[in-house]
């Protein structure tokens, strides 16, 4: 899904034609007298992406008239025990996650190869990462229809969409640039939840459950991604993974939004995991000081990018306030 591209803003004319129409032949047709329920109710398959652990496909959902996109584990993966842990993990936290940047999950099973599939909305829109390899190379397009205030307007509702997350006990562990769509009308998507944090409550103690529960924890396993890891993830284990590692997160995504550069980057992987639990980045109007970055926004990046989780903001409601609080200054100076 993080290969979606949006096109450039069109007319209302031509906007007609880029998306697909809803017709009487797909609304008004009667139900079948044996319905078909589970895999069979999928048809006219199309490939879309293809990741590395799964495949995504679109395909037709005949009881309902609509396109889905279907997610398949691919079939090296169909029995690895931690993949199939992982992908049921995505599935039921993204369908138990019901706000607006999280993606409605529709359906999950398992396909006529006995392979797991879930299917969910089919989104359209840009990633963050594309648009801002776009400005680092100067496209205008990108430059202009992506400024300051669309980016922080589209961070601040991903950020909502965390929040939301914490307040139901989820950390989601991969907040990047790769993982944030950006629709043609405002929306903004927070894709991939498969290495989301959850907790075991007390009752399911010595349950079943607590069995998939450390295999996603596996003290050996590093969830994430290592540019946007925080340095509570690069040192390993769960214990002390919080929201305030999403913070982290969030904060090196906005670093790279106003620098167009990654906030820690090594030669190689270790060598960056070494700079993130050790260095901080250089500031970011110092990074890139033809951008004309705000000093403030400047100083919350590097607030939610601190070393130790104590001396972040605290919660993601707290980072969104400072986001919305210069905001808000900007809109006034600007009066």
């Amino acid at each position: 899904m993080s290969d979606f591209r949006a096109a450039p803003p069109q007319s209302a004319d031509s906007q007609q034609d880029a998306y697909p129409h809803i017709y009487v032949k797909d609304t008004d047709v009667g139900l079948p007298s044996f319905q078909t329920t589970g895999f069979g109710r999928y048809s006219d398959f199309k490939p879309l992406a293809s990741g590395g652990s799964a495949q995504l496909r679109t395909c037709r959902d005949k009881t309902l008239g609509r396109t889905v996109v279907m997610k398949t584990l691919h079939p090296h993966l169909a029995n690895n025990a931690y993949m199939q842990s992982r992908f049921l993990r995505e599935a039921r936290v993204t369908a138990q996650l019901q706000h607006p940047v999280t993606v409605p999950v529709y359906d999950l099973g398992r396909d006529t190869e006995d392979r797991l599939y879930f299917t969910m909305k089919k989104v359209e829109g840009e990633t963050v990462r594309s648009i801002i390899e776009r400005q680092a190379n100067g496209d205008e397009q990108a430059l202009t229809h992506f400024g300051l205030e669309r980016m922080l307007g589209v961070l601040i509702q991903v950020c909502n969409g965390l929040a939301y997350a914490h307040a139901h006990g989820v950390v989601h562990r991969d907040v990047k640039p790769e993982n944030m769509l950006v629709g043609a009308f405002g929306e903004a998507v927070l894709l991939d939840w498969g290495v989301a944090k959850v907790w075991a409550d007390e009752e399911s103690e010595g349950d079943a459950r607590i069995m998939e529960h450390q295999i996603l924890t596996d003290v050996n396993q590093r969830p994430g991604t290592p540019l946007y890891m925080s340095p509570e993830q690069v040192r390993g284990g769960s214990d002390e993974i919080d929201a305030r590692t999403d913070v982290y997160s969030a904060g090196a995504v906005l670093y790279e939004v106003l620098t167009l550069t990654e906030p820690l980057r090594g030669k190689q992987v270790h060598e960056t995991f070494q700079k993130i639990v050790n260095e901080m980045p250089p500031p970011p109007r110092e990074r890139a000081p033809s951008r004309q970055i705000p000093a403030a926004l400047a100083d919350i990046a590097m607030k939610a990018m601190a070393k130790r989780p104590d001396e972040r903001f605290q919660t993601m409601e707290e980072m969104i306030e400072a986001i919305r609080g210069f905001r808000g200054r900007a809109l006034e100076s600007a009066g």
